[in-house]
């Protein structure tokens, strides 16, 4: 787990594009899991994350825990991160801010590159239609890297994403030192700030 690899705006981003595509506020659990997916989805395809979250194990399946974070109000959001595109409605609904238009996605977000929107899109095209417990239930039992954590929430590994994805232990040993000098510039960057 690298803490200096998670990317705010496009996790923002990210759920924008799917509040947009389901033209109506999502229940958290919902967009949680689909965040995820396309979290999952954007390292099988690309062998890269799409928000660079921390991945964890909790008794709803895998989420991605700083996101979790905002969604829930626990964590300040930066200029341009997720109070800037996603508006807390009542019982557990996320929707896009009143101001926030989008009317073509690669014009309008624009910390989102081709690749992630195509992830995006294509897992709004195969979840979209599910309910959140089917969703619960679908991370649960396809999603291999999680385990029942009885109560807490445990870290997963990016070894064990990456080897549930099917990827060999020396391109999992690259892909985790190249996440690991990811963090490592990303650190000395915010250093600079």
């Amino acid at each position: 787990m690298f803490a200096n690899l998670y990317d705010e705006k496009k996790a923002a981003q990210s759920a924008a594009y799917l509040l947009h595509r389901a033209q109506a506020p999502l229940t958290t659990v919902k967009l949680m899991k689909l965040l995820y997916l396309a979290e999952r989805r954007s390292f099988k395809d690309h062998a890269e994350p799409l928000t660079g979250d921390r991945i964890v194990s909790t008794e709803q399946g895998p989420v991605l825990s700083q996101t979790y974070g905002h969604m829930f109000g626990e964590l300040e959001s930066v200029n341009g991160g997720w109070d800037s595109w996603v508006a807390d409605q009542a019982a557990h609904l996320l929707s896009l801010r009143d101001n926030v238009r989008i009317d073509d996605p690669a014009a309008a977000l624009l910390e989102l590159s081709n690749a992630n929107l195509d992830v995006l899109s294509g897992v709004w095209d195969e979840f979209g239609t599910f309910t959140p417990a089917r969703l619960v239930d679908y991370t649960q039992s396809n999603c291999p890297e999680w385990t029942d954590p009885r109560g807490s929430m445990t870290p997963i590994p990016h070894e064990r994403l990456l080897s549930a994805l099917g990827y060999t232990n020396e391109q999992r040993e690259a892909l985790v030192e190249r996440l690991r000098d990811q963090a490592s510039l990303n650190e000395v960057f915010a250093a600079t700030l």
